[in-house]
Formats: C-alpha cells, sequence, structure tokens
C-alpha cells in the first residue's frame, strides 16, 4: 500500500519561483518534459491569475529561455517553458549533491501535482513506501531546506476513501468552496450571495466567481467520468 504525500519544499532557486514572486496572484503549476537533447523543457498551466502578468514574467525571468503558449484548457492558459540553465546551473549554488537530486527520480515516486510557490515548490505525489517518501524528506533536510509536510495519508485505491490529496484544487480554490458551503452560497435558495463570499475571502465579487468556477470544473474533471462525452462529443437534446 502507497502513500500520498502534500509537502513544500522552500527553496527559491527551484524552477520558476522568480515568476511566482513576480505574479503572486498567480497560481502556476508545471509538469517537465524529458527531451533527448538540450534543457527538457516544462509545461507550465497558469490555473489562477492574470495570464498576461505572467507572459511578462517569462520576458524578465532568469530562467526562462524562451516560451510557447500551447493554448486554453477548461479556461487554463498553457505554455511550454524552455529552461535557459540546466538544472545544475540553477541550483548549483543552493544544492550540493545534485547527483543525489538526480536519484531520486530513479525512486518508486510519481508526482501528480508540482505547484510553483514564491519561495519554493509544493508537491502532491504518490509515493511506494514510507521509505521511499523518507528519503526526499532526509535529501532536502540534509540540504537545509525547509520541508513541510502537510498532508500523508494512505492509498488504499479506492476513489470514495475520502482523501483529497489527487482532487488538483489549489489552497485558495479549497478555501473558496469550503467557505462558500459554510456561508450557503449552494444552498437552495441561497443563503450567502457572490458578494457575501468574496467579503468573506477578501477578494473581489469577479475574482471569487472565477475562483469557484475553476474548482468545479477541477472537481468535475477530477472526481467525474467525462470520457465517454467527450469522445461523443455534446449533443443538444432534441426538443
Amino acid at each position: 500500500m502507497g502513500l500520498i504525500a502534500e509537502y513544500e519544499v522552500g527553496c527559491e532557486a527551484l524552477p520558476l519561483t522568480d515568476v511566482a514572486r513576480a505574479v503572486p496572484a498567480a497560481t502556476l503549476t508545471v509538469r517537465m518534459v524529458p527531451h533527448a537533447e538540450g534543457h527538457s523543457p516544462f509545461v507550465v498551466r497558469v490555473i489562477e491569475g492574470p495570464a498576461a502578468d505572467v507572459e511578462a514574467a517569462f520576458e524578465t525571468s532568469d530562467f526562462v529561455a524562451e516560451y510557447t503558449a500551447l493554448g486554453v484548457e477548461v479556461e487554463t492558459p498553457r505554455y511550454q517553458v524552455i529552461p535557459a540553465p540546466s538544472l545544475e546551473e540553477q541550483l548549483g549554488d543552493h544544492v550540493d549533491d545534485i547527483r543525489g537530486l538526480r536519484a531520486l527520480s530513479a525512486e518508486d515516486a510519481a508526482f501528480d501535482r508540482l505547484e510553483v510557490r514564491t519561495g519554493g515548490w509544493r508537491y502532491t505525489a504518490w509515493f511506494a513506501d514510507r521509505a521511499t517518501f523518507d528519503a526526499f524528506c532526509e535529501f532536502w533536510q540534509a540540504e537545509g531546506h525547509p520541508f513541510q509536510l502537510l498532508r500523508l495519508t494512505r492509498d488504499d485505491g479506492d476513489a470514495g476513501s475520502g482523501t483529497d490529496a489527487r482532487d488538483g484544487l489549489t489552497a485558495r480554490q479549497r478555501e473558496a468552496l469550503r467557505v462558500a458551503h459554510e456561508m450557503g452560497y449552494f444552498d437552495i435558495p441561497r443563503r450567502a450571495t457572490l458578494a457575501d463570499v468574496a467579503a468573506e475571502l477578501d477578494i473581489t465579487a469577479s475574482s471569487c466567481s472565477e475562483r469557484l468556477r475553476r474548482a468545479q470544473t477541477c472537481l468535475l474533471e477530477t472526481r467525474v467520468d467525462l470520457d465517454e462525452h467527450r469522445a461523443g462529443g455534446f449533443k443538444r437534446p432534441q426538443p
């Protein structure tokens, strides 16, 4: 039985943290794409925040050599980012054991979500056992970088077990759903307006609306099987 862990590594030299600092309102997730030649590109998704500001931050980032817009998927802009430095060049002054960091990639672990933070990365990952997870934890601690465990649950293979580490929601989206639910925004009839929820979260009504819509879309994609409907296409009911 494996483990699902959500944790943060505090290392400001991790890729794209300079972009996160430049656009703190944005939520960025990344996926590395193995490449046979040159530096492996990243696919960056702007889950939340102004895409135009993120593009401007790409232009001034020391990490980004070039970027290409890949289009918008469910209101989520995506970009391919080609790094300027190698892993050694990016982390060399901050991580002593680069070879050990590369060796971690051979461990029995799979990363479901990598979210860029202003001071590091937040990870949601599956580990074969506790020893595998401890190897990641001990590496970053040995390097002197803060390692904060946010959630650790067993992967029992039951999608209805209540484990939320794989729901794909950002912390902001999860908080917005919780507050909206507790205030009665989803009740019939509603006991709270969008403006009420926005005021409780201390954000604008438009930002609150966007956050809730993206959270609901994310839950649909991760919790509801939409493949059959996507394959067949949407058919409007006949009157």
